[in-house]
């Protein structure tokens, strides 16, 4: 996984606690879990896409804060490297007339 340790950095510097020792662990939990095939929250094994969120709200509160759409997380972190990059993958202007709206925004099942 190329971007292995641009998403970690991305997520450390959103640390609520930089200090905090368990923050690079929680980084690279998220970072494995963005390596598998189903929603983050999914691949994680939380209850719900909530029960994500409000741990990303509660250890990278920046980065929640980031996501005030409420993207998927998955597809989210991965369009905040390549913005951060001048990549934009996105063929339309907003997201709201993308044709792939629905693949990042919206109920998972």
């Amino acid at each position: 996984m190329l971007e292995r340790d641009d998403l970690r950095r991305q997520l450390l510097g959103h640390a609520a606690r930089p200090e905090a020792t368990e923050l690079p662990w929680l980084a690279d939990i998220l970072v494995a879990g963005c390596m598998g095939g189903d929603h983050l929250w999914q691949d994680l094994g939380f209850w719900s896409r909530a029960d994500l969120s409000g741990f990303i709200a509660h250890n990278f509160p920046s980065l929640a804060a980031l996501n005030s759409r409420d993207m998927k997380w998955k597809k989210f972190l991965y369009k905040q490297l390549c913005e951060a990059e001048g990549i934009y993958v996105c063929r339309a202007p907003s997201c709201e007339v993308c044709i792939d709206y629905p693949k990042c925004f919206g109920p998972e099942e």
